[in-house]
């Protein structure tokens, strides 16, 4: 396991009153919303959209720094749709996720030379490398 040297930034949250149906607040105060189970009627959001969301959002992170160490210039509208499944195998749930990168414009060859690096320079793709399935779609 690779151990960080320098911490550059450290989320915080605090959940309660129920876990998937209940609150989430960081401390800073930028994110309070209200947690439902995914599928229920709830009106609030539940981990695997929060998780999609934090991936997507790094992901795109990654494939600028990815672009520019290759001198490749990305589209403007690019976008990744992250798909995050809960899913159980008997009693034990897990995850898998598929991200459908948008690269409009751009050669399929060196698109999924971008993509390919950005899974690897990723945080979120490091974490889940090895431990869930994971799908990186040219769409």
């Amino acid at each position: 396991m690779t151990q960080i040297e320098k911490v550059l930034y450290t989320g915080k949250t605090h959940t309660s009153s129920g876990g998937r149906d209940g609150e989430s607040r960081s401390s800073d105060g930028r994110l309070d919303i209200k947690l439902s189970r995914p599928g229920s009627a709830g009106n609030g959001t539940n981990p695997e959209q929060l998780f999609a969301a934090g991936w997507s959002a790094c992901f795109i992170g990654a494939m600028g720094r990815a672009a520019a160490s290759q001198k490749i210039t990305l589209p403007a509208d690019l976008s990744v749709d992250a798909e995050v499944d809960l899913g159980s195998t008997g009693d034990a749930f897990f995850l898998q996720a598929r991200l459908n990168v948008s690269l409009p414009g751009m050669d399929r060859e060196a698109a999924r030379k971008i993509t390919d690096a950005a899974h690897q320079i990723c945080p979120y793709s490091k974490a889940t490398r090895g431990n869930i399935g994971v799908e990186i779609n040219l769409v």
